[in-house]
């Protein structure tokens, strides 16, 4: 198996009991590149940390939306220096969430309005976040005139209408494991549709566990369970599966072996 995962928060505190164990079963298990994602200045310099500690992990650094409130003009320029790590490969995740609106709605436009300016400046690729607010961020990703974008839009959650309309900006779209739960056919017919180009992987861990671990912490083996379920949607084998999707996350995230 030669598995992915495009997002997870291995610096999280939910991990720190067995931490390298998680990583160390992930990857006998098939899981090879790991991205792990900031949501704030200080997880940033976390996730920056544990890149530099295994070889196969790497870091991306942003504010989840809901966590822009809290984002000073200073730290935010200390989370810019960070964007020139050598492990960091992405700007994120960065974007809307409508469903809990912990911060408001104008902050989390304004943050991530400059994270895109960041993207364009710095050229590396960036993680959107969107729950209940895909119109909104169509309409601040068209404000942007440099297509198409190099990014993925993390933990799809929409249709497939939806989702065309962010593959026609050159998005890829990244399934967790919400792609198995009983009750999520559209979401399962999104990921029929999916180019196998822009298709990705990830577990969001440790949230969003698979149908059969469901309410358990996630971790990187259990995508497993999603990359069956994705390779069925998508008519290939699950070792196809994986290795067309780790060629995504390579091409996309400049990830090396």
């Amino acid at each position: 198996m030669n598995l992915t995962d495009t997002h997870i928060h291995l610096h999280f505190p939910q991990y720190d009991a067995d931490r390298s164990e998680v990583i160390a079963r992930a990857i006998r298990g098939g899981i090879n590149f790991f991205l792990d994602i900031g949501t704030d200045l200080e997880k940033s310099r976390k996730a920056i940390a544990l890149a530099d500690e295994y070889p196969e992990v790497y870091a991306a650094v942003g504010y989840h939306p809901h966590e822009t409130k809290h984002a000073q003009e200073a730290e935010l320029a200390e989370l810019e220096k960070l964007v020139f790590h050598p492990k960091v490969v992405a700007i994120g995740e960065v974007g809307l969430d409508y469903f809990h609106e912990h911060s408001p709605r104008d902050v989390q436009k304004k943050l991530l309005r400059i994270f895109l300016a960041w993207y364009e400046q710095y050229r590396k690729p960036i993680i959107i976040h969107c729950r209940d607010a895909y119109e909104d961020l169509l309409t601040i990703l068209r404000e942007h005139t440099s297509l198409p974008y190099c990014g993925t839009l993390h933990c799809y959650s929409s249709n497939a209408a939806t989702m065309k309309k962010y593959l026609d900006l050159g998005f890829y779209i990244a399934f967790g494991g919400a792609l198995t739960y009983k009750k999520n056919d559209i979401l399962r017919e999104a990921c029929a549709l999916c180019p196998k180009d822009r298709l990705l992987l990830e577990t969001d861990g440790p949230y969003l566990a698979p149908q059969s671990k469901r309410g358990e912490r996630n971790e990187p083996l259990f995508m497993i369970e999603t990359a069956e379920c994705a390779a069925k949607l998508q008519g290939v084998s699950v070792e196809e599966l994986a290795d067309l999707t780790t060629a995504n996350a390579k091409r996309l995230f400049g990830l090396t072996a």
